[in-house]
């Protein structure tokens, strides 16, 4: 198995007219697709921290989406800052007012309705790109009413969905709106296998695999299990890194969660590396290779 992965690995790097191997340690620039600024952060870790955290480690761009919206419109309003520091924020809408939404906001018409206005509204860095992050802690819900209603906005306005659920929760919204730009939250919740992640990747080419919190990752020698490296190397344009800071620990250690994605990503070869780490969700929202 492993010989087949890392063939495969030289013929997509042959193919990209690219050096076979990363060096052992991915030096090119991250994107973050998968970062929240949620309010009992915003005191802890002012603007100013979370862009010096991001600049030190070489984050380019990023996801932004938090609890309530309030925290991603302070980030994507800092322009002269984030310029500055070399990042481009693109903003999503949450769908959370408050903790309680969490497990109601799929049968909610307000939520339907608030997510209207803050896109009619839009931020200083540009319209929102996504909704999300959401949770469907029962997959039975992602066919509730408002669930259906987002999942068909977000793909007639051509917005990026970011989920966090489970692969049955991922069929059924995708049933509302196939097509639609979904990106998976830890590529499934629990462990979902490979494998499934692979079959449900080649049904729907929309489908993005964002890589935080993903068990079974590595092989605990510093590079992807093999597995995984197949699976990035078959469908190389399909998966993207997020650091996930849903609490302030995850603030505290971001420079070494990134150092992390760094770690494995080294072992794949350059062109690999570069399109997880960063081209592939680029390539979603459109934007230029970072000039340095």
């Amino acid at each position: 198995m492993r010989r087949r992965a890392l063939l495969a690995g030289a013929v997509a790097a042959l193919a990209l007219g690219e050096p076979l191997h990363a060096a052992t340690r991915y030096e090119g620039p991250l994107f973050d697709a998968h970062l929240h600024y949620n309010d009992e952060a915003q005191q802890a870790h002012p603007v100013a921290d979370v862009l010096g955290r991001m600049q030190r480690s070489g984050v380019r761009a990023i996801v932004a989406n938090s609890r309530p919206n309030d925290g991603t419109l302070s980030l994507a309003s800092a322009r002269d800052a984030t310029r500055a520091a070399g990042l481009t924020v693109v903003p999503f809408v949450r769908l959370y007012r408050n903790r309680a939404d969490y497990s109601s906001w799929f049968g909610d018409e307000t939520i339907h309705q608030m997510v209207l206005e803050q896109l009619a509204r839009g931020t200083p860095a540009g319209p929102f790109r996504g909704l999300g992050e959401f949770h469907l802690y029962d997959s039975a819900n992602a066919d509730g009413p408002v669930a259906a209603k987002l999942m068909k906005l977000a793909r007639e306005r051509g917005l990026a969905v970011l989920a966090h659920c489970d692969e049955v929760a991922v069929e059924k919204l995708l049933a509302h709106a196939p097509g639609a730009r979904l990106i998976w939250a830890h590529t499934g919740i629990g462990g979902t296998p490979v494998a499934k992640v692979r079959e449900l990747m080649l049904r729907h080419p929309a489908l993005i695999g964002e890589l935080s919190y993903r068990p079974g990752l590595t092989d605990g020698r510093g590079g992807p299990a093999d597995e995984w490296r197949e699976a990035f190397t078959a469908l190389h344009g399909r998966f993207v890194i997020g650091s996930d800071t849903w609490i302030n620990p995850r603030w505290q250690h971001y420079e070494a969660l990134m150092d992390e994605y760094r770690a494995w990503l080294g072992a794949l070869p350059v062109p690999l590396a570069r399109r997880i780490g960063w081209g592939n969700a680029a390539g979603l929202f459109g934007l230029p290779d970072p000039q340095q």
